[in-house]
């Protein structure tokens, strides 16, 4: 996904393993460890004019390889931080992230409102 997208619809065969995070090197960026770095590029961004089975067909390709990669939740957090409005990052496509940005908003604001009736029943 940091590399621009290119037209192939390769995955790799080699699946990597999950290393976690507190066993990588600290000091290096998360994306070095990204399995989109190396061939699938294409996967992860539409064509302009993508019909809709193709679309569906490449999202499920790349969801697979970022579902073996062990960088999966950092990419994810950086896209929904980002945000960024296009491919599929961290697992997800763009639409899906909007509802994952939509629902944490929804939950903040809940939280906001909790603590406030909890400071306005405590004061009362």
């Amino acid at each position: 996904m940091l590399q621009p997208p290119h037209s192939s619809l390769q995955v790799a065969a080699v699946p990597a393993q999950r290393v976690p995070a507190r066993d990588r090197d600290q000091d290096a960026p998360w994306h070095t460890e990204a399995v989109c770095r190396r061939d699938e590029a294409g996967l992860f961004f539409a064509p302009s004019k993508e019909p809709t089975a193709a679309r569906l067909s490449r999202e499920d390709a790349a969801k697979r390889v970022c579902a073996r990669c062990p960088v999966m939740v950092e990419c994810r957090e950086h896209a929904l931080l980002q945000p960024e409005p296009y491919g599929v990052w961290g697992g997800l496509t763009a639409a899906e992230r909007r509802v994952v940005l939509a629902r944490r908003r929804r939950r903040d604001l809940d939280l906001q409102k909790a603590r406030a009736a909890g400071r306005i029943a405590a004061a009362g």
